[in-house]
């Protein structure tokens, strides 16, 4: 006899946690980035050219503006270029089905030689993905162009997300020259904030794309010190 309970076998017998926002994360690292190394690279050249942390401030603010729409602007292109794309692709791929489907399924099978599969096994699997002209094209978007279907609705996703990160990480630099009363002294504390901030950045970023971690803050560190020394250096450098 055969037990009921061991009968009703759960659906997911291995559950598989796999990280599905990946496209939002790689889009936070995009704007975060850029928001804390370029306007604390301007604050810092501003803050050897000027005497005023009001002008500094302004300055930075409009930067951090302007940035953050310009970095949502190239999100959101970026997005819709790559739905385009895939579009033309997909477009073409049904034309060729519909016009040479000789030559496409010769195209599958070859695919299926290249993946391992034996003769008697590849003339079943051509006939069987051939019969649904729609799984046809799905077929050869994905294993002959290597094209994933893109969301449609990600574009503005990643407009506002870059556009958010940008702007976030922008304050940062510039908040010391709220509570500071000369460029100098805000550019020390905004130095300091910062490239903490920058090692703490680069330390999760690189844990999240399996590089060393350590060697990815320092990375991410010294180019914002780099930069922000160079703008400081042309700055002073300009104004002698």
């Amino acid at each position: 006899m055969t037990d009921s309970t061991s009968s009703q076998l759960p659906i997911d017998l291995h559950p598989e946690h796999h990280l599905t926002s990946s496209a939002m994360l790689q889009d936070i690292v995009i704007g975060l980035s850029d928001g804390l190394t370029v306007p604390f690279a301007l604050a810092a050249g501003l803050s050897g050219a000027v005497a005023s942390s009001g002008l500094v401030i302004t300055a930075g603010l409009a930067e951090i503006v302007a940035g953050s729409i310009a970095m949502g602007l190239g999100g959101y292109l970026a997005g819709r270029t790559e739905v385009e794309h895939y579009e033309a692709e997909q477009a073409r791929e049904r034309r060729e089905v519909r016009e040479v489907p000789d030559i496409e399924r010769a195209e599958v099978d070859e695919l299926l030689a290249e993946m391992g599969l034996s003769h008697e096994t590849r003339r079943q699997a051509v006939a069987e993905l051939t019969a649904d002209s729609e799984q046809w094209v799905r077929f050869m978007m994905k294993y002959e162009l290597g094209l994933e279907e893109p969301d449609p609705r990600q574009a503005p996703k990643s407009a506002i997300t870059i556009s958010s990160a940008y702007a976030v990480g922008g304050l940062i630099p510039l908040s010391a020259y709220f509570f500071t009363a000369t460029p100098t002294q805000g550019l020390v504390w905004s130095a300091g904030i910062t490239l903490v901030c920058l090692l703490v950045f680069g330390f999760f970023k690189s844990r999240m794309t399996g590089q060393p971690a350590v060697a990815g803050a320092i990375k991410m560190a010294v180019v914002g010190a780099l930069a922000a020394a160079a703008a400081f250096g042309v700055a002073r450098l300009v104004r002698s």
